[in-house]
């Protein structure tokens, strides 16, 4: 027999309600985020508030130009920003954009100033004076061949910000008449000598906190170290003296903000001196463009002279297609910075072959200009000729790779800089005693919400009990599960939100049991008045949880820092109310409604407005109850 109209199966609903709880907790303990025993496989991710660290926050002022920072600002700006927090060596360092101006950076497990990492990024355009491999011989000169800058080649066409070391981009343009024809690659007899001035003949004076932190250095690396490495005149070449080797071997030992104090000579001369450790290196280590400087690029290290030409030289640049139907970079140069831009390149492009070492000239065989984006060479063109007017890098870019160039550029051009808002250090110690106060008032709030449901329901205090718990479980696991997929932590806000939730559920619990005893009242049997008042009050609860859902999600849009995450939390919570209200509340209650405490006044909690019953369920006293 079919049940009555307006009933249910309350089983398929619960066996619903099962599966999405062994899929969810199959995630949590095998998903692919899941390492080290059970107890850590069921740790949410949790916020710096509770875990301690340092969380700053940026806001993005106007550009250079006043405008607004636009989306690929930001963005740029952001992975700029990751990188240089990425050269403290912190794991799992998260550098994230909030709204359409700020900069959120959260290090764990760290307390440290990181106002530093905010400076606007610094593009620098240095000529290349001298290269050398990664294993300490001086590079051999590129070949020179004959093919045009259009079809000369370039960087990696996946878009790689280091093109190989082998493969040079050109640098094409309007040319002077001075620039042009019978202006041949330096000669191969030149020495390296005469290609590029003593770095010592230019020497600026040291500060002295500079000088004491290489005296610290020194001692490090003993004095016989530091004497072999400050007697290089050129690159060592190891395999050629094994005892050097030897000696030099301590400086592959330290750290990158120890590398940066170095004289740049030595950063260059000394083949331990890996490019992982320059790569690593505080990007104020070459901000100071007055100064020479050492730089990779695919594994090989350049000698870069002073930065003649500045990223606020630049006034545009694009990518664009070229007459044979090939992506080139254009760029625009302010005034002052086309004349500095021509001055560089009448410097690096002369008929005399004095202005770069043999071992730094390109393929064609001309000198090349690094672009400089912090520590990392963003390309490495050969000058062409004297440029007057726009240029052109041009090599064998795709779309990607060519546009890739051009944004590095532009943001060198247009700067964004950033105020710190806000620096918040915490303590493991506090972060701990956080996580415990916002568990225990969590606790204390299902506490209170349970009693007063047993008191004033009494048996149906039972349903309220069961359904939190169930909701419990599943927003812990959902946590777990999204920390690791999409990195969702949980801060106190967080939790601030799944607290203020319980009042939201509260809220559905007493409109359905409410509209449940007006059922009774108004004549029906509980198992009748179970299924009509579950349709009247179902609208009620929908609209009551969508009602919070839509401002937490409009509060998740608008909000940034601590309060999207009590967005957030507040949002799930709802969800997962509306799922248990759904798979369990209802088919439970029709499965009470079966049984003969749920007729009893004294324990089901309906009170007054259960009529007196007899033993046997289905009759009653009062002819006003009516069966459905």
């Amino acid at each position: 027999m079919a049940p009555p109209q307006g009933q249910m199966r309350p089983g398929r609903q619960l066996a619903v309600l099962g599966l999405i709880f062994v899929v969810l907790y199959l995630l949590v303990f095998f998903s692919g985020g899941a390492s080290g025993g059970w107890k850590d496989r069921l740790e949410p991710r949790l916020g710096l508030d509770l875990v301690g660290g340092t969380r700053l926050t940026l806001e993005a002022t106007n550009t250079v130009d006043g405008k607004p920072p636009t989306a690929d600002n930001l963005e740029e700006a952001r992975q700029i920003i990751e990188s240089r927090v990425n050269a403290y060596g912190v794991a799992e360092a998260e550098v994230v954009t909030e709204g359409n101006r700020n900069i959120v950076i959260s290090l764990p497990g760290q307390n440290r100033d990181l106002t530093d990492v905010g400076e606007a990024a610094e593009l620098r355009f240095r000529k290349v004076l001298k290269a050398t491999d990664g294993s300490g011989a001086a590079a051999a000169p590129a070949p020179v061949p004959s093919a045009t800058p259009s079809g000369a080649a370039s960087p990696t066409p996946s878009g790689s910000a280091s093109p190989k070391a082998s493969t040079s981009p050109k640098v094409s343009g309007s040319p002077s008449a001075g620039g042009q024809g019978g202006m041949a690659p330096a000669s191969p007899s030149a020495t390296p000598s005469a290609a590029a001035p003593s770095p010592s003949a230019s020497a600026e004076p040291v500060p002295q906190s500079i000088e004491q932190q290489r005296k610290a250095v020194e001692q490090k690396v003993g004095a016989a170290a530091w004497a072999a490495a400050s007697g290089l005149q050129a690159p060592a070449d190891l395999t050629t003296d094994p005892s050097l080797a030897d000696k030099l071997k301590p400086f592959g030992t330290l750290s990158p903000q120890e590398i940066a104090v170095l004289p740049v000579e030595m950063q260059f001369n000394v083949p331990t001196i890996t490019c992982a450790q320059l790569d690593a290196r505080p990007a104020a280590s070459i901000k100071d463009e007055k100064q020479k400087a050492v730089a990779c690029e695919s594994g090989a290290k350049y000698l870069l002279d002073v930065a003649k030409v500045l990223g606020t030289d630049v006034k545009n640049a694009s990518a664009q297609l070229d007459q044979t139907s090939s992506w080139v970079v254009s760029l625009n140069f302010t005034g002052s910075g086309q004349e500095k831009w021509t001055a560089l390149t009448r410097e690096a492009f002369n008929n005399e072959g004095q202005a770069c070492d043999q071992t730094a000239l390109g393929q064609d065989g001309k000198c090349r200009v690094a672009v400089v984006l912090d520590n990392e060479i963003v390309s490495s063109p050969e000058i062409q000729g004297v440029l007057t007017g726009d240029s052109q890098i041009t090599g064998s870019f795709d779309n990607k790779a060519a546009n890739a160039l051009a944004s590095q550029l532009r943001y060198g051009a247009l700067p964004v800089t950033f105020e710190p808002q806000e620096q918040q250090n915490v303590t493991a110690t506090l972060g701990d005693s956080h996580l415990k106060a916002g568990l225990l008032a969590a606790g204390i709030g299902m506490l209170l919400v349970i009693i007063y449901s047993f008191f004033y329901y009494r048996l149906l205090g039972s349903v309220i009990f069961l359904s939190l718990v169930l909701s419990a479980l599943l927003v812990f696991g959902a946590l777990v599960v999204l920390g690791r997929s999409i990195g969702f932590t949980l801060t106190l806000a967080g939790i601030a939100g799944m607290i203020v939730s319980l009042g939201v559920a509260a809220d559905s619990f007493v409109i359905y049991f409410e509209r449940l005893k007006d059922e009774i009242r108004e004549g029906r049997s509980p198992r009748s008045a179970v299924p009509r008042a579950w349709i009247r009050a179902r609208r009620t609860i929908i609209s009551a949880n969508a009602i919070t859902l839509m401002s937490a999600v409009v509060l998740y849009i608008v909000s940034v820092g601590a309060v999207k995450g009590f967005a957030f939390a507040l949002g799930l919570a709802t969800v997962l109310d509306l799922v248990v209200v759904f798979l369990f509340r209802h088919p439970i209650m029709t499965m009470f409604a079966r049984t003969r405490a749920f007729l009893s006044p004294r324990v089901s909690g309906l009170g007054r407005a259960l009529p007196a019953r007899s033993a046997e369920p289905g009759t009653a006293r009062n002819p006003r109850v009516k069966e459905a």
